[in-house]
């Protein structure tokens, strides 16, 4: 609904006032403008087109328009609400007629409209140009990062049938720690107890799940208990992690130009990594052929590295690891891929998001060697799921099984502290 819904001569008068502000302002030197500068401008120009054209809008009405106006000149346009919204994660555009919004791991839809196309494709070209893309017939696809950090996928026709789509994953600005899971429901204090010495002690930890299961804010959860006094490298596609240690440096690939040049990818900022004396690696998503690079860092002194990787389960994930690591090890046997695996790897912590849309901690997994040439997930801590008379019921349960990375736990002097998480919630 546009800011003079409520006004009886509707968006005649909308247009009208909307065309006359645009003409009066230059586009480019709106941008440069802060926006309490701009906005002093436009209610300016509003009260003056206001008055000349003898129209009548109430103050709300002039407001409402105002920040519509400057909300298509600097900001998102009509999906704008959407961003300031604290508890939406994402915003889905699909097309002209359809915005959907996920809000506590539910999608819902909404009333928000474009205007007609153009001004959709408008929006899409302002965030494309924001990175030095474009959004056209011949680049119908762009990924890209908002100001505020946001992670933003646009597709377009003739692409996308359903005209222009934008995929917005917000930043969130709330950081939670392992007791906040805790109080959410998403594991036991047991589990997070474990974790957090698991994270201190330099254990390598993967976190699997599938889409919005919550792999990134896990991570940033597990890396508040990396030490002060260590160097962290952090490897992203679009940078999310946010840490508080003194130590950090951020690295973030970069897409091909339109030329299709000058694109920097996972894999060479791990390997540039290495050469930067890290004490840890933090790589936000394992994809592609960077997979054999991490585990060779881990394998290779690079203790208490932290990645995620997009699978189901620890089965799943396993097999993605796999797959990988031959895309980048073209000559290596299975047998040594697995291995290798196996022994990069200590912890496997899967996440999921239910039908519900509550997220929880389904399994605390060591990575172990199986038989000669196979590699397993062995359940340390896991979500049972059961029934009874009829009503669903679960909980968190720990395993009987005792895992083997000890010597890591020793040399970090958490021992004792492990021992007695195990041992209190022993089966």
């Amino acid at each position: 609904m546009s800011a003079l819904g409520r006004y009886t001569q509707g968006d005649d008068v909308y247009q009208r006032l909307r065309t006359h502000i645009l003409d009066q302002v230059d586009a480019e030197a709106a941008l440069a403008m802060s926006v309490p500068a701009l906005e002093a401008l436009v209610s300016r120009i509003l009260a003056e087109a206001i008055r000349d054209f003898r129209l009548f809008l109430n103050g709300f009405e002039q407001r409402a328009l105002t920040r519509e106006i400057i909300d298509d000149m600097v900001r998102l346009g009509p999906i704008q609400p959407c961003m300031e919204d604290q508890e939406i994660n994402d915003v889905l555009v699909n097309g002209v007629a359809q915005v959907l919004v996920e809000r506590k791991g539910k999608l819902e839809e909404t009333e928000i409209r474009f205007r007609d196309a153009g001004h959709l494709l408008n929006l899409a070209q302002r965030i494309a140009s924001a990175v030095g893309r474009r959004v056209d017939e011949s680049s119908p696809m762009v990924d890209a990062r908002l100001a505020d950090g946001s992670r933003v996928n646009i597709i377009a026709p003739p692409l996308s049938l359903n005209g222009v789509c934008i995929s917005i994953r917000k930043f969130s600005r709330l950081i939670i720690d392992l007791d906040r899971y805790v109080e959410l429901g998403s594991l036991n204090a047991a589990m997070a107890a474990f974790l957090k010495i698991a994270a201190r002690a330099r254990l390598n930890i993967l976190v699997s799940g599938g889409t919005g299961s919550g792999k990134t804010t896990l991570l940033n959860a597990l890396s508040q208990h990396i030490a002060r006094d260590e160097r962290i490298i952090t490897i992203e596609d679009a940078a999310e992690l946010r840490l508080e240690q003194p130590f950090v440096v951020r690295l973030e690939t970069r897409p091909p130009s339109i030329e299709g040049k000058g694109e920097v990818t996972q894999r060479e900022l791990l390997r540039n990594a290495l050469r930067m004396r890290p004490d840890r690696i933090l790589l936000g998503e394992v994809r592609g052929e960077e997979a054999l690079d991490m585990l060779q860092a881990m394998n290779t002194g690079h203790d208490g590295s932290l990645s995620t990787v997009h699978a189901n389960s620890p089965e799943d994930a396993m097999l993605r690891l796999e797959n990988m690591l031959n895309m980048g090890a073209h000559f290596m046997p299975s047998a040594l891929v697995r291995r290798q695996l196996s022994s990069a790897l200590d912890l496997l912590v899967q996440v999921e998001r239910d039908v519900s849309g509550q997220r929880r901690i389904s399994h605390i997994s060591e990575v172990c060697p199986w038989g000669e040439d196979g590699v397993v997930c062995r359940d340390i801590f896991r979500f049972f799921r059961g029934e009874t008379d009829g009503q669903k019921a679960g909980g968190f349960i720990r395993s009987d099984y005792s895992p083997t990375f000890t010597q890591k736990i020793l040399a970090s002097g958490l021992y004792r502290q492990y021992s007695e998480v195990l041992a209190d919630d022993a089966p």
